[in-house]
């Protein structure tokens, strides 16, 4: 059995169909694929649990199977949305 590719930075759509523990669908933005011992065609994976503004809420490790999640695309941070860095001023020379 061949299973679909995960790779970083993948954003997934989990549902039922990826695994019965996704009675209420969730978005995740996949941080590493784990290296583990599974069933075959399972899959482990470190992720962020994202917000329906896309910001993440939480960071999970999930078990699922990747043929029933799906591909989303990352919806963009509009720059209001965005934290501000504070900076400080660079002194130059001594």
């Amino acid at each position: 059995m061949t299973t679909r590719k995960v790779h970083p930075s993948d954003v997934l759509l989990l549902t039922r169909a990826a695994s019965p523990q996704f009675f209420r669908p969730i978005t995740v933005r996949v941080i590493r694929v784990l290296d583990w011992i599974t069933y075959d065609g399972w899959l482990w994976i470190d992720a962020y649990q994202l917000g329906p503004d896309g910001m993440a809420l939480a960071r999970r490790s999930l078990y699922f199977m990747p043929e029933g999640a799906q591909r989303v695309i990352a919806p963009a941070l509009a720059p209001e949305s965005r934290r501000p860095v504070r900076r400080d001023p660079v002194r130059v020379g001594g």
